[in-house]
């Protein structure tokens, strides 16, 4: 995923400490910090303070107590086990499962949470991999790889073999914001900001009634793009791509996207799609849908999805393209 002020594929305009303060009887307040293997920025507007960073950091301490694939006694990590056939899910496991599920039946399979193995067998699991795994190997590691080897039973996760595993790097981290969103509001803060490992959600405006800006700047392969500045107010953006985690083993170089369906790194002519959506959770699982499909496709699921959309820079032809749905350039700054 992406961060903002940082080597920033996606950064937040106007959110840094140099940035102009507005004329107001309400101050602006920012907490950073590391979570989740990354960094978080919480920027809101009060009359005083009232987040303090222990109560962010005690929401991700328990998010990742529930989905950590890092933490040994994490429900995820417990439920992983060759030894565990079935795990009674807290509200976060259970919240992030139950869209699991519909996601992955609405991208047909695309989207699937069982593909740890194979992030494994290529190399980007917790363990480091040399080389390149053989068509034997990766024809053995599906068999255990399919959403349908899985079952749901009320707040219970139930795994129909011993060595299911699952992966919810692609859409906990979502979760995560949608969280903080709500506790934020909970405070009764009518502006803010968050952003965790580049995952983005809003709400609101600022007191000078201006809305959130975002910036999507070009990957390097796509110097000849131009960058965007987005208008983001009550919504939730991403961007993903394929030169975010890559390995390079004898000239091939693959991502860290799986194909559910072939045990192979996903190949895709999409350099980097962003996604703009109700909240951070469905911002962040569909961006790997879409990185999954023909740009054309893709185009076409979004402007069906409505409430979705969606900003694709791909590679045809040898020349670098870029497409939109059909709401997104609406979002788009042009002064």
């Amino acid at each position: 995923m992406l961060r903002i002020l940082g080597s920033i594929l996606l950064m937040v305009i106007g959110c840094s400490a140099y940035g102009q303060q507005p004329i107001s009887d309400l101050e602006r307040f920012e907490l950073f910090g590391k979570a989740q293997g990354t960094t978080y920025t919480i920027s809101y507007y009060a009359d005083a303070a009232r987040v303090k960073v222990e109560s962010i950091d005690s929401i991700f301490r328990v998010i990742d107590a529930s989905m950590s694939l890092y933490q040994q006694d994490s429900k995820i990590s417990s439920f992983n086990l060759a030894s565990s056939s079935k795990i009674d899910m807290d509200k976060h496991l259970l919240q992030v499962i139950k869209k699991s599920f519909k996601i992955n039946k609405e991208s047909k399979g695309r989207f699937d949470i069982t593909v740890k193995p194979l992030v494994a067998l290529w190399g980007f699991g917790t363990e480091k991999q040399d080389g390149l795994p053989d068509s034997t190997l990766v024809q053995q590691t599906l068999q255990v790889v399919g959403m349908d080897k899985l079952k749901r039973r009320g707040n219970t996760l139930i795994k129909k073999l011993p060595s299911v595993e699952i992966d919810l790097n692609g859409i906990a981290q979502g979760y995560t914001v949608d969280v903080l969103y709500d506790f934020l509001k909970g405070k009764k803060i009518s502006s803010f900001i968050i952003e965790v490992g580049g995952e983005i959600r809003t709400f609101g405006k600022k007191p000078d009634d201006s809305s959130y800006r975002v910036l999507v700047a070009r990957p390097e392969q796509a110097s000849a793009v131009p960058d965007y500045v987005i208008n983001l107010q009550d919504k939730a953006i991403t961007t993903s791509g394929s030169y975010e985690k890559y390995r390079t083993v004898d000239k091939y170089r693959f991502s860290h996207h799986m194909d559910p369906k072939t045990g192979y790194p996903l190949q895709s002519n999409i350099i980097s799609v962003t996604v703009i959506a109700e909240n951070a959770m469905d911002a962040d699982a569909y961006d790997n849908v879409f990185m999954a499909m023909k740009p054309s496709d893709a185009i076409a699921f979004a402007n069906k999805k409505n409430k979705m959309d969606i900003y694709l820079i791909y590679e045809e032809a040898g020349q670098v393209k870029e497409a939109f749905s059909s709401g997104f350039k609406s979002y788009l700054i042009t002064d």
